[in-house]
């Protein structure tokens, strides 16, 4: 049986367990995992597996819309935990950072107030019928330009975007992406003579 969480979660551990609703911890090996999407895949026996969860449509959610949070907020202790909020936007840019604080980029997200702590990473933003929508990965805690006290800033990785990921991990083992090539010469006047500006790059 598959998991799905956040690639921070289990970056450089040596051994990965899933804590079930019941309680039970199970060993999981990680099928991939994807650090600029920050997902990852864990594969379980599913004979320890009841009930999956259904995904739902991330792009057909609504602003106010009621969102639940599930998760483990500072850790096993307070396992399951569920909060409750609304969506706030359907698709948020964000700035993405690495470990080190260095930017790697933008995200679009959903933004929801409802309360993401730490240990929620991971976890599903579920809809009223109970539906995946997103997967919970970060929130905003203080203003970068004054450290003013945020609340209600979450963000969780649309679902829609979460299965392309994790269909070409379980697939794959890896994930398929996209990239361009770029290089620059001078023109030489030997090739403006064939009609190329000179100076212009190709």
């Amino acid at each position: 049986a598959f998991v799905v969480t956040n690639n921070h979660v289990i970056s450089g551990a040596d051994k990965v367990e899933v804590l079930l609703s019941s309680g039970k911890k199970v060993k999981a090996s990680v099928v991939g995992h994807d650090s600029v999407s920050d997902l990852a895949v864990l594969k379980i026996d599913a004979s320890n597996v009841k009930q999956v969860a259904t995904f739902g449509n991330s792009d057909n959610i609504n602003v106010g819309e009621t969102a639940l949070a599930i998760g483990s907020p500072l850790g096993s202790e307070y396992a399951t935990s569920l909060t409750q909020g609304i969506i706030s936007a359907k698709k948020r840019t964000i700035d993405v950072t690495d470990s080190n604080g260095t930017s790697t980029g933008q995200a679009t997200v959903i933004q929801t107030d409802a309360a993401i702590n730490p240990g929620n990473s991971g976890g599903p933003l579920i809809n009223l019928a109970g539906q995946v929508i997103g997967i919970t990965n970060s929130k905003l805690s203080a203003s970068s330009s004054d450290s003013a006290s945020i609340e209600g800033m979450g963000f969780a990785i649309p679902i829609n975007h979460v299965k392309n990921i994790i269909t070409s991990i379980i697939e794959k083992g890896y994930i398929v992406k996209p990239y361009i090539g770029v290089s620059v010469t001078t023109v030489s006047s030997e090739m403006v003579s064939y009609g190329l500006p000179q100076g212009a790059a190709i």
